[in-house]
């Protein structure tokens, strides 16, 4: 078996969030998790299937993230896996949703950071063992950095 690092890009302005699944029905209802949740959210979802054709499926409303997670989603080349591209919202407004889909049984990460996935390979396919999502820490905040966090989350409107 190899490990590989699979470097996923994540443009400027977008968020990305992979994902294990199961079933081919996936994309449809992860499309509708979305939509309900966040109606105007720009997206793309790419789902591996895993038996049978083994295509990627598609779906989303902004085809320029539909190709990405396409993109992502081959380059990757794990089964059962999906990839959902966002712009104009945040993971943290979707993730309980996707998390509901009845065919999901995994989220590795929800990131607009640099990612890396850690894929293993051996002769039957390949499976996501993790993810490498941003920098490891450089130190432990201060009070100017609490300040600063709590800002930033009064900026977007989850602290008052």
């Amino acid at each position: 078996m190899d490990l590989i690092n699979v470097k996923v890009e994540v443009p400027e302005g977008t968020n990305v969030i992979i994902g294990q699944t199961h079933f081919i029905k996936t994309v449809e209802d992860i499309y509708e998790a979305i939509v309900n949740t966040s109606p105007s959210i720009k997206f793309g979802i790419a789902f591996n299937e895993a038996s049978g054709p083994c295509l990627v499926r598609k779906d989303g409303n902004d085809n320029e993230l539909v190709k990405l997670a396409c993109d992502t989603a081959l380059k990757i080349g794990a089964g059962h896996i999906f990839v959902v591209y966002i712009k104009e919202g945040f993971p943290i407004n979707i993730i309980p949703a996707i998390k509901d889909v009845r065919e999901v049984v995994n989220i590795y990460c929800a990131t607009a950071n640099p990612l890396e996935v850690v894929v293993a390979e051996s002769e039957q396919g390949r499976g996501i063992m993790g993810v490498i999502d941003g920098f490891p820490p450089k130190g432990v905040e201060t009070d100017g950095d609490i300040k600063k966090r709590i800002e930033l989350l009064q900026k977007f409107g989850y602290k008052r």
